[in-house]
């Protein structure tokens, strides 16, 4: 048995030096210099009927913006993107091109490589974001005012999507957030090597810089300001709420049980990774993106070993193959096809999670289960939307936003988009582009009014 003081001891921060925190969070993917980009853009087949076009969420011409780049016309390649998908620079660092576009790539059928659209993209919008023409060019500049005024509940990236569609189609936008930055989980609950340099913010800055567009920060709906209040005063209403709330657990969490998402968001968040307290042994609970996220970030950090415990088999897991291939290179461990049973403490202090094997059930608990050593626990057993400050206003499904294929719920002033909505995808490039359909359908609903 091991002492309270060397159990309390063993969650810590500043476990490295400054070299290594540096190296460990940089970027993790370095982008394309202007040769490198050159060269890639000359492998696309800039095909008729392009695949990669239909895989895309938003429908981003890629071959025409590609094309543009090896013409070395990269605003020109920026703006078909940024038109098709305001959170193009985003995108390009976090969706999962390995089963998007890439995946669709026609020179997987002959080759071992795809064009790397993900790179591409994400050189085009830096280059843009970077050079100052995204707030001086005309493209990007609203028509003349409606007279319209839109609420947007929540500035994830379905939010700031229709935010963006609608300032520029002339209409006045209250943009409400409740928490102190914008950005959802763009700016809370990404890993901090994904969106180095405070880029989620540079994105967005861009985003909200239309005259049309004002921002309320630190105002929740159903505290701050009611549903009803905002739809007595404005003329459209857009949720983009997010999920608020976290799945947990049967079992009650000891100290040293930690939601992944906090987590995450306080990694993001701090001023440097080397004031975050990590584990030595640390465990993660789920098979998702996030749970990937936390795993990897945990290594990095300074834990001597970090396992991922997940119900199913591998090739059950959410995260994509890139994602359980990134876990593998940064030595994060795995343990499939196990369930926790108990969280096991000495003094009140976490010491390991006692695991059951799910592949056989039926098996007695007594010789079934199998010890676990953490200090450290991380849940990332998925999240759940808060209704409460909805009321009885819109209909619900599964606990969750009922809505159809343009966002519009069965209230006809509201609209939503994004992870709070039934039956969509937990990816930023979808929350993106639902805010843009309903962007579309909310404007076409306020032409209706003139």
């Amino acid at each position: 048995m091991q002492s309270q003081d060397s159990l309390k001891d063993r969650i810590a921060a500043f476990r490295l030096s400054e070299q290594e925190y540096a190296f460990n969070f940089k970027d993790s993917v370095p982008p394309l210099t202007p040769v490198q980009a050159y060269i890639e853009a000359s492998r696309c087949y800039y095909c008729y009927d392009a695949p990669c076009i239909t895989a895309c969420p938003t429908g981003i011409d890629i071959p025409g913006f590609i094309h543009r780049i090896f013409q070395k016309n990269v605003t020109g390649a920026a703006k078909a993107i940024l038109d098709a998908n305001p959170l193009g620079g985003m995108c390009a660092r976090v969706c999962p091109t390995d089963i998007l576009c890439e995946g669709a790539c026609v020179r997987n059928t002959n080759e071992d490589k795809p064009v790397e659209i993900g790179a591409l993209q994400r050189f085009a919008t830096d280059a843009f974001l970077n050079s100052g023409k995204a707030y001086t060019d005309t493209v990007f500049q609203p028509q003349e005012s409606t007279g319209f005024k839109v609420a947007i509940v929540g500035s994830g990236p379905a939010g700031l999507s229709c935010a963006h569609k609608l300032a520029l189609k002339g209409h006045q936008i209250d943009l409400f957030e409740s928490h102190p930055k914008l950005g959802g989980l763009n700016e809370y609950g990404l890993a901090t090597y994904k969106t180095t340099e405070q880029f989620a913010q540079k994105e967005i800055d861009w985003l909200v810089s239309s005259k049309n567009i004002k921002v309320f920060l630190h105002t929740s709906i159903g505290k701050d300001v009611s549903l009803q209040q905002l739809l007595a005063d404005y003329d459209a209403v857009f949720l983009g709420l997010g999920l608020g709330g976290v799945n947990s657990l049967t079992l009650l969490p000891p100290p040293g049980v930690l939601n992944a998402i906090d987590f995450i968001s306080q990694l993001r968040q701090a001023v440097h990774p080397k004031t975050v307290k990590i584990g030595t042994q640390v465990v993660v609970i789920g098979g998702g993106m996030t749970a990937i996220d936390a795993a990897v970030q945990s290594k990095l950090l300074g834990a001597d070993k970090v396992t991922i415990v997940y119900r199913k088999g591998k090739e059950q897991m959410p995260a994509s193959p890139y994602e359980k291939s990134w876990a593998q290179k940064n030595d994060v461990h795995f343990k499939f096809w196990a369930a926790p049973s108990e969280f096991v403490c000495e003094n009140n202090l976490l010491t390991g999670l006692r695991v059951i094997d799910t592949q056989n059930p039926s098996t007695q608990l007594s010789t079934n289960s199998q010890f676990i050593p953490a200090d450290m626990i991380l849940l990332a057993i998925g999240q759940n939307m808060l209704t409460s400050a909805l009321g009885e206003s819109i209909a619900l499904d599964s606990g969750r936003i009922k809505v159809d294929v343009n966002g519009r719920t069965s209230h006809p002033k509201i609209w939503a988009g994004g992870d709070c909505c039934a039956g969509k995808l937990d990816l930023t490039v979808s929350a993106v582009q639902d805010g843009k359909l309903a962007a579309e359908n909310i404007d076409k609903f306020l032409g209706q009014k003139l």
